[in-house]
C-alpha cells in the first residue's frame, strides 16, 4: 500500500494496482514496483509502513482501525489502543428499547466467556458422539457399555466441567489468554492449563 502526500499531509491513499495522474503527468503502474523508492519519494509517492505494536489477538481484543500519519519522511499506519472483548453477556437497555433497538432486558450480545463455553461443550459433544452408539445399543439390546468406554466419556464430561469453572472463573483477558497458552514441558510434550478434551 502506497500514500500520495503533498505539503507534509496524505491526500490520498493509493493500492499500487493502477497508475497514476501528478501534476498532469500520468504514470503507469510499474511505478510502484521498478521505480526506486526515492524516485517515488520525489513525487510524493510513499510506501505504507505498517506498526503493530498495538494490535492484539482479534480472539480477545478488538483493535481499532488503522490510523495513517506522515513523519519523518514516512507514512505510518498504525493500531490505536485495543479493547478487551466483553467477558459477560449483555443485554438491551432501557435507551435501547427507546432507540427502538431491542426490548430492555433481553439478550443484547453473548460475550466471550459464553463462546468459549460453547466451544468447550461442542469439544465434549463430538468426543462423546463417537462412543454414542454404545449408549443406544446399550438401551435397544441390553448390551452391556465396555468399562473402558464407560470410563472414557465420564472423563470427558469431567473435563469439559473442569475447563467450563476455569474459564467462568477467569479474572480478566490476560488470565483467559494464559489459559489457552500452550508451552512445551520438559518432556517434550506440550500443554495449556486449560487442558483439552480427552480424545479416545
Amino acid at each position: 500500500m502506497f500514500a500520495l502526500v503533498e505539503s507534509g499531509s496524505i491526500i490520498k491513499m493509493l493500492n499500487g494496482n493502477k497508475g497514476i495522474t501528478i501534476d498532469g503527468i500520468q504514470h503507469p503502474r510499474a511505478i510502484y514496483t521498478l521505480w526506486t523508492e526515492a524516485e517515488r519519494n520525489a513525487l510524493g509517492i510513499y510506501e505504507v509502513v505498517f506498526d503493530d505494536t498495538n494490535k492484539k489477538d482479534e480472539k480477545w481484543y478488538i483493535n481499532t482501525n488503522q490510523s495513517y500519519a506522515f513523519g519523518s519522511g514516512k507514512v505510518t499506519a498504525t493500531y490505536g489502543t485495543a479493547t478487551a472483548k466483553a467477558h459477560a453477556d449483555a443485554n438491551f437497555t432501557a435507551q435501547d428499547e427507546t432507540d427502538g433497538l431491542g426490548t430492555e432486558g433481553e439478550l443484547k450480545s453473548r460475550g466471550l466467556k459464553y463462546k468459549l463455553i460453547q466451544d468447550v461443550k461442542l469439544e465434549a459433544a463430538n468426543e462423546l458422539a463417537k462412543t454414542d452408539w454404545y449408549v443406544v445399543r446399550k438401551t435397544e439390546e441390553s448390551t452391556a457399555i465396555p468399562s473402558a468406554i464407560t470410563t472414557h466419556r465420564r472423563a470427558v464430561r469431567s473435563k469439559q466441567a473442569a475447563m467450563e469453572t476455569a474459564i467462568t472463573n477467569a479474572s480478566d483477558t490476560p488470565a483467559l489468554e494464559t489459559l489457552y497458552t500452550f508451552t512445551k514441558q520438559d518432556d517434550g510434550t506440550v500443554t495449556r492449563p486449560l487442558g483439552i478434551i480427552p480424545t479416545l
